[in-house]
């Protein structure tokens, strides 16, 4: 692979053996997604896990120009959460390159499709704690597009994007009926 593969452990011991496996498995991705520009490989052990089978974690993140694509699968050990990682990864590549070259649909927008309704929002009990802030790259997409990217990550709730129809950030979300919102802010 011409991208630079990073990876990355936690509570486990990067061995020689296990570097090469992982490196020469995500390297093969290439022949099915030339588009990537960065590669990260999250390895990880929890011993405090419910069951043996879910202890090691093995989680795949492409970048490329426009998409991000992730898996993450568990498995009693780290070489099966790789493999089981990678073909769950090949999987949503052959979705992700399917529906870029099917086109974008009818060319409606999704606002004027679903109804738009606002969840309220909740009184906090106690103070809120900040424990995570997350930076990334935001790509021009259109709505449909979202909702493409929403379900390749597997956000369940809500996917943040900038909208290339109207210029402006906007936040998809699913609402509990299946069909998707669009929140649309502006500053007042």
């Amino acid at each position: 692979m011409t991208v630079k593969i990073d990876i990355f452990t936690k509570n486990l011991e990067l061995t020689d053996r296990l570097h090469d496996y992982v490196f020469t498995k995500v390297e093969k991705l290439e022949k099915f997604l030339d588009e990537v520009d960065e590669c990260r490989v999250d390895l990880s052990h929890t011993k405090t896990a419910r069951s043996a089978e879910d202890r090691y974690v093995a989680q795949l993140t492409l970048r490329g120009k426009g998409f991000i694509l992730r898996s993450e699968e568990r498995s009693d050990s780290i070489f099966a959460a790789v493999d089981a990682s990678l073909d769950k990864m090949r999987r949503q590549i052959r979705r992700f390159k399917g529906k870029r070259d099917r086109g974008r649909g009818d060319g409606q927008v999704i606002a004027d499709v679903i109804e738009m309704d606002f969840p309220e929002p909740e009184e906090p009990e106690e103070e809120p704690m900040i424990v995570r802030r997350k930076r990334f790259t935001l790509a021009p997409m259109d709505e449909l597009e979202a909702v493409e990217q929403m379900k390749l990550l597997g956000h369940e709730n809500f996917f943040v994007f900038y909208n290339a129809n109207t210029s402006e950030f906007n936040v998809l979300y699913r609402r509990r009926d299946g069909t998707y919102g669009i929140i649309i802010p502006e500053i007042g």
